[in-house]
């Protein structure tokens, strides 16, 4: 349980830095991520032939983690869009409603009965999303693009839940991401259609941002991820994922000063939902759920 834990909240530090990164890139959303997905996907592959440690799966498999893929590559377009649209503190916070999100889909996908618990401080979350955008007209369509994101990441991890044992966590990472790279770049004509941009190659600097994002956010942090998915349910890891704001809006209101452009109702929201992350924490240690 403790290693499971540790493992998971590394990688939600590793998630917190996603947002600032965000900012700092001065692509668009679409492009981000295709960039994050495309280097992440030529690292795997790279580091795991060398390795000689991609396992052969059936062609079944691959089909399914190919379109798991898709929805990480999706749900990484609206959350930077969300950023890109709002701001870092907004486009974190929405990702609390992840946990409101999978209380609903993991039973229902996995079969499993209903945590009322679970569903109450998954809404506890979402009542401090609500008290955001209720009261701060300001940044609507980056929280109603957030929570879109916040969508696409349930179903994403309870999907991924059902599938963890097919491989080993690196390899199944790499057949995700590379649906995910697949289904970008066969969109992206389009989206250049709906979202023109001449900013389409990275800069020295973002070359380096990009780097950390994919190396040490997307490569380390889902491989922790999908190893403590082994021991812990979805709706733990999503819920745990809302302390990604913590670490994301720390460093926002350092370099960005976002905290001079936020209201009161902001912070009662962010309360409530570090309300709901510690309860659950809590639940999880004395039940020993995982």
């Amino acid at each position: 349980m403790k290693q499971a834990l540790i493992k998971l909240h590394i990688a939600v530090f590793f998630a917190g830095f996603t947002g600032v990164l965000g900012k700092l890139i001065h692509l668009n959303e679409g492009l981000l991520v295709w960039y994050r997905i495309m280097l992440t996907v030529v690292t795997l592959f790279l580091w795991l032939s060398w390795k000689k440690k991609i396992t052969r799966i059936s062609a079944a498999s691959v089909w399914k983690l190919l379109g798991i893929g898709t929805l990480i590559a999706l749900h990484w377009v609206c959350f930077f869009g969300s950023i890109k649209i709002a701001n870092v503190s907004i486009g974190l916070i929405c990702f609390a409603s992840v946990g409101i999100f999978t209380a609903i889909l993991e039973p229902l996908m996995m079969k499993n009965r209903f945590s009322w618990a679970e569903i109450g401080l998954g809404l506890i979350s979402l009542l401090g999303i609500y008290l955001i955008f209720h009261f701060d007209s300001r940044y609507r369509a980056g929280i109603l693009v957030g929570i879109l994101s916040a969508l696409l990441a349930a179903v994403f991890s309870v999907l991924n839940k059902k599938n963890v044992n097919i491989a080993e966590p690196q390899t199944l990472m790499l057949y995700e991401l590379s649906g995910g790279l697949l289904i970008l770049t066969l969109l992206m004509p389009v989206y250049f259609h709906y979202f023109p941009t001449t900013y389409i190659f990275p800069t020295i600097t973002d070359w380096g941002w990009l780097l950390v994002l994919s190396w040490f956010c997307t490569v380390l942090g889902m491989d922790l991820m999908l190893q403590s998915l082994k021991k812990v349910s979805a709706f733990t890891q999503t819920l745990s994922l809302n302390l990604e704001p913590v670490y994301g809006i720390f460093l926002a209101f350092i370099l960005f000063k976002e905290g001079e452009m936020l209201n009161k109702s902001f912070y009662i929201g962010f309360s409530l939902i570090a309300l709901s992350v510690g309860l659950q924490m809590l639940r999880v240690i004395k039940r020993k759920r995982v």
